[in-house]
């Protein structure tokens, strides 16, 4: 799973510096270039749950290989277009078929014991660091050889991924919880589940962290949607003795920075400081960092690279931070039997927030409003601080706080 995991996310973190670049070489506005990402988030919100209800029925290895096979198909056809119609075509493909990684987690859950399964997830979230470390930045190099290429390699990925899946996974029986329409942790809630959702909703500390959770993913989707576009507009880079603007290698490169540094902090510095400090005041400081890497983003002159990185290190914290820990938080505030609700509902709010967010920054890019676009995700994120100052407020007292997080 490891190798499978690896695979996957090396393919589809390679096209992150690229996609919104490769919709603009053809003549795709900003708004235009970021609603790819919500078409795809679209998609996955709507399949994501059938794929997970269908590996609890028939096993997870078929559902894995199907899904696999999606995205190697969308990755060809972004790697062959034409023309723009294509590209939203490819990332329908793999929107309609995504799951890889959530198929993948449940298949972890189906054969480790629970003493075991945090391990286990800490070994893929392992997979999920080299991979952000070394895909963007294999994405922007390949770029300057072709703006096709590192789709064509990414759909290479998936294509060693479905022979990993098929030639080392062992084949399984149906899951034992297809009856009862469960997989492990508690049912996952459907799109339309809206009683599930109602339910969890009303309990207030619940509430609250989906609120943040929603929140924070709102202004990251923002960011990592639109990123290559304003920095396109706003950044130079000396080429030849000449400023030129930033294109998909710098994006790339700078990507992998942040996910070398997602490394540092979620390999061991988090669960050194949720020690210290706890869970509730992590969060605090995941927020403050989130604003303050936001607007330093708005404000870093054209030309200069050192206030950039020292920017990248602020958000990433508050990034890496924050992911994890309101994961964390959420699965601590409902019994082992609701897990898998919770969690499915906190993906189904990432998906809402990645359809909502994309637009959003995309048409302050299009009128070229670049400082307003770094000021949109610190607002939403001084919201979310705001929600956790009130419920750290209202938290009892007499309340232990867990040292353990949860690998995100």
């Amino acid at each position: 799973m490891f190798l499978v995991v690896l695979v996957d996310v090396l393919g589809f973190t390679i096209v992150i510096p690229l996609l919104a670049l490769y919709a603009e070489s053809f003549d795709a506005s900003p708004l235009t270039a970021t609603l790819i990402v919500t078409c795809y988030a679209v998609c996955s919100l709507i399949s994501t749950p059938i794929l997970g209800r269908l590996s609890d029925r028939y096993g997870r290895r078929p559902l894995l290989l199907i899904s696999q096979a999606g995205t190697c198909a969308g990755f060809l056809v972004l790697g062959f277009s034409t023309s723009l119609w294509m590209v939203f075509l490819g990332r329908i493909l793999d929107g309609f078929t995504a799951g890889n990684l959530s198929l993948a987690q449940a298949y972890i859950s189906d054969h480790t014991e629970p003493e075991n399964r945090a391990k286990a997830f800490g070994i893929i979230g392992i997979a999920f660091g080299i991979g952000f470390m070394f895909g963007p930045a294999l994405g922007g190099w390949l770029g300057d050889y072709g703006m096709h290429l590192p789709f064509l390699v990414a759909a290479g990925l998936s294509l060693l991924a479905m022979y990993c899946t098929y030639a080392l996974l062992p084949k399984e029986e149906p899951h034992v919880l297809a009856s009862a329409g469960e997989g492990p942790g508690g049912r996952r809630p459907g799109l339309l589940d809206f009683g599930t959702y109602a339910g969890y909703f009303r309990r207030p500390e619940l509430r609250s962290l989906y609120v943040q959770f929603f929140l924070f993913s709102f202004a990251f989707s923002v960011f990592t949607s639109g990123f290559a576009l304003f920095a396109e507009r706003r950044f130079l880079i000396e080429e030849g003795g000449v400023l030129v603007p930033w294109g998909a290698r710098e994006v790339g490169y700078l990507f992998a920075f942040s996910g070398v540094l997602g490394i540092l902090w979620q390999g061991g510095l988090i669960g050194r400081l949720v020690k210290k400090y706890g869970e509730v005041r992590l969060v605090l400081a995941g927020f403050v960092a989130s604003v303050a890497g936001y607007v330093g983003l708005g404000l870093i002159p054209a030309d200069r690279l050192v206030p950039l990185g020292l920017v990248a290190v602020v958000s990433s914290f508050g990034s890496g931070v924050l992911r994890p820990v309101l994961t964390s938080r959420i699965t601590k505030a409902v019994g082992p039997h609701e897990q898998g609700t919770a969690i499915g509902i906190s993906g189904s709010l990432s998906s809402i927030a990645l359809i909502a967010a994309p637009p959003t920054g995309g048409a302050l890019l299009n009128q070229h409003w670049l400082l307003a676009w770094t000021l949109v995700p610190a607002a939403v994120s001084a919201i979310g601080l705001l929600f956790a100052l009130v419920a750290g407020r209202h938290r009892p007292h007499h309340a232990p706080e867990s040292t353990e997080t949860a690998t995100a």
